[in-house]
């Protein structure tokens, strides 16, 4: 480690412990939980409703179409789950292909190996961490051919049905280019909003672009229920079927236990919408303090040779986890070991799905930009500090 680096990163670690107010270990992100949680889940308790029915999962529903403008909202026992039923939903199996970027977590590659279908992955922009439009377009127009609307690879004659963006780590990608695209090559657009609840592009809300988007609430993200997640969605008739199948294709009937197509356990239990009812009432105080710990982060590194990763143009992010990008891969390797060493949690983007074992065969175009940006980035504390 160069002397300059070592100086360097014990500067930003006295930085985050002073925002932070403490000498001890210093989390990524952990949930903060200041509003009616106590209130709402004793409320839950005492009701004896805690599984998949009851008041509190139909207000989580209510609420946040409202807050992201969405015709209708579906809460789901996880983000998974709901990526999961919504490539259902798109009509993906094992004679189908489905388009997404590396720099992803691993569920939504694990609910497309659900379906039994294959991914490919197409590069991201390196000032979105998102999906490429350019890439995407570059890829069809040369690997593809359109025929009865369906979108056709050469390379393995098997029809390419959806195609799965990621608002990486709270930042909007591209994604109306996106949208433009999928429309033109018939292929069913599904936003993996999992880390972006509360983030805008051109003032609309992210997971609302597609025929569908989706949500995570795991206990790390910006507002959570522990677990949980939720698919959004304009269309009426994609609605009634999610609910559906998250259902157990329970046939609705006083007594009767009918189902009528296999179906999922998959809706999102009152106990957990109990909690996540509470957190979103403070989801925009959450916004306004981690876009002000984000601009503390801005002016700071502003004097260190280490670059804060801002919002793209034409976004308002959450920023769900603030990122800086080093110089090359051992001058993160020197951070993450320095910081990780003295009580301040940092990591690495996650492993590029196509290194992972179980997809290393996956089509790939070049993935530049997901390799350098996987070589340099680091995630860096972003708890909201009230």
């Amino acid at each position: 480690m160069s002397k300059n680096n070592d100086n360097q990163n014990l500067v930003v670690i006295d930085f985050i412990k002073s925002i932070y107010s403490k000498d001890k270990f210093i989390p990524l992100h952990e949930p903060r939980f200041t509003g009616n949680e106590k209130k709402y889940l004793i409320e839950c308790i005492d009701s004896t409703f805690v599984s998949s029915v009851g008041k509190f999962v139909d207000e989580f529903e209510e609420k946040i179409k409202k807050y992201t403008g969405a015709k209708y909202a579906i809460a789901t026992s996880s983000g998974t789950s709901a990526i999961h039923t919504s490539l259902i939903l798109a009509d993906v199996d094992k004679d189908s292909e489905v388009i997404t970027q590396p720099l992803t977590f691993v569920a939504t590659c694990n609910a497309i190996s659900y379906c039994n279908a294959k991914p490919i992955f197409i590069d991201v922009d390196r000032d979105t961490m998102g999906l490429s439009p350019s890439a995407l377009k570059s890829f069809l127009e040369n690997n593809t051919l359109i025929k009865d609307k369906q979108c056709i690879n050469k390379k393995t004659n098997k029809v390419i049905k959806a195609c799965i963006p990621m608002h990486s780590y709270g930042h909007p990608c591209r994604i109306d280019k996106i949208k433009k695209i999928c429309d033109e090559y018939y292929i069913f657009l599904i936003e993996d909003a999992a880390e972006s609840v509360g983030s805008l592009f051109k003032n609309k809300h992210t997971g609302t672009f597609g025929q569908l988007g989706t949500i995570s609430f795991n206990g790390n993200k910006i507002i959570t229920a522990g677990g949980g997640g939720c698919i959004l969605t304009n269309d009426k008739v994609l609605a009634k079927k999610a609910k559906h199948l998250t259902t157990t294709s329970k046939v609705p009937h006083k007594w009767e236990f009918n189902h009528d197509m296999v179906g999922f356990n998959y809706r999102m239990p009152n106990i957990n919408a109990a909690l996540l009812v509470a957190q979103l009432e403070k989801l925009n105080n959450f916004i306004t303090n981690k876009r002000k710990l984000a601009n503390k982060y801005e002016a700071f590194f502003k004097s260190m040779d280490y670059n804060f990763f801002q919002e793209p143009k034409n976004c308002k992010s959450n920023y769900w986890l603030n990122l800086i990008v080093l110089e090359n891969k051992q001058q993160r390797d020197q951070f993450l070991e320095e910081t990780n060493s003295k009580g301040v949690m940092t990591r690495p983007i996650w492993t590029l799905m196509n290194n992972l074992p179980m997809f290393k065969d996956a089509q790939c175009d070049d993935l530049k930009n997901s390799n350098w940006l996987d070589e340099r980035v680091v995630n860096i504390p972003s708890s909201t500090t009230s």
